[in-house]
């Protein structure tokens, strides 16, 4: 259920969109990126049996490259997590904004309306969240993640099938876009960022022999929702499919009512987890001038980092743009290329096999790919929407 949990997220909601923009067979992709991180996690856990020291991905990130190592992989995964969360509360605008369209306030002489107002109120509404020390009630809560996931396809296709949407949308006779394909890839591998949570996941169980068959299932399970979210979402809206699904259901529908509040719920819930490792390690390097003043030291840095991730996601309001840019240059990092250059730099490539090697240097190849293409045109698409 931890693993399922860490696959399943908002990225459910724009395989549709990177659907369209690569075409058909970017599902091929879908199932190809799939398998490449689920190798990658197995890379990681391997780097893991290397020394029993080893408990976090920066801890792999140090044994393979020392301290330079440990901090490439924590920026990596820090300034990952720093975007999901200003992505979580673009993703909450924009969802709210179409349940309540036109709500605006307006005090004295400042007025906030449409997804800027709901942006800035339900960073009002997390922020409190992020105070607390123990986040045990919050990750119990986020668990419900997985079954969030599947609830959301359901009623999608509830939408489809018996709300009378239907199945007519208008797509693209072309089998793949190639211009189409780097925001794709990235929107993809973005789906897949559940790497930084494995080396916790290996060392927490009791018999680790069965981690990559765990693996395995969890992969399976997700790219198979995934794919079903894709393929149903274009069928649906073909190329007129918004960056998020939710955007286009009906909103006076009962089904779309639960897709959207559903897909508002994991946010809420998941904000904090998001936040709490970047928190944390501000703290930890602030902690000795605090002193006695720790816990007002704690809620100024995490209502300061809110207050951030709500000004980047006023500042850059385009969810999909966003997610490929994070999936791209982020997600291929974390999930492909440094997994792949820790397990080389630990055993040497004398001690692979010739399988091993040929895998390896496909995942360096397609991820180094995906990394510069793909950030490039997300980059250009975001200076674009803001020009």
């Amino acid at each position: 259920m931890n693993g399922l949990n860490a696959l399943s997220g908002v990225g459910l909601l724009t395989v549709p969109y990177a659907l369209s923009e690569g075409g058909w067979v970017s599902l091929a992709l879908l199932a190809a990126v799939a398998a490449a991180c689920w190798y990658t996690g197995i890379l990681l856990c391997r780097c893991m049996d290397a020394d029993d020291a080893i408990r976090t991905y920066p801890d792999i990130g140090e044994r393979a490259f020392g301290r330079t190592g440990r901090l490439l992989v924590s920026a990596f995964t820090y300034v990952e997590l720093y975007l999901v969360a200003t992505g979580f509360l673009i993703l909450e605008g924009d969802n709210l904004d179409k349940l309540f369209p036109g709500a605006r306030v307006t005090l004295g002489t400042v007025s906030l309306a449409g997804k800027r107002l709901f942006v800035v109120l339900v960073a009002l509404v997390v922020a409190p969240t992020t105070w607390l020390r123990s986040l045990g009630v919050l990750a119990y809560v986020s668990a419900t993640g997985v079954f969030a996931s599947v609830v959301i396809v359901l009623s999608v296709l509830w939408a489809a099938a018996v709300d009378g949407v239907g199945f007519s949308g208008r797509g693209t006779t072309t089998p793949l876009r190639i211009a189409g394909l780097p925001t794709a890839l990235g929107l993809y591998i973005f789906c897949y960022g559940g790497h930084p949570m494995f080396p916790t996941l290996y060392a927490s169980m009791k018999r680790k022999s069965q981690f990559p068959k765990m693996l395995v299932i969890c992969f399976l399970l997700c790219t198979l929702n995934y794919g079903a979210m894709a393929v149903l979402g274009y069928l649906m809206y073909g190329d007129g499919v918004l960056s998020q699904v939710t955007l286009n259901l009906p909103s006076a529908r009962l089904s779309s009512k639960v897709a959207i509040y559903t897909t508002l719920l994991n946010p809420v819930t998941k904000y904090a987890l998001v936040v709490t490792p970047i928190a944390a390690a501000v703290e930890e390097r602030i902690r000795g001038a605090a002193g006695k003043g720790a816990r007002a030291v704690s809620v100024a840095v995490r209502t300061l980092l809110v207050l951030s991730t709500v000004a980047v996601a006023l500042a850059l309001p385009f969810f999909a743009d966003l997610m490929a840019l994070v999936g791209s240059m982020l997600n291929v990092a974390v999930c492909m290329l440094l997994p792949c250059a820790c397990y080389v730099r630990i055993f040497g490539a004398p001690s692979m096999s010739s399988v091993e090697a040929v895998a390896i240097g496909g995942i360096l190849v397609l991820g180094s790919l995906v990394a510069v293409t793909g950030t490039y045109y997300s980059l250009m698409k975001i200076i674009h929407e803001l020009v």
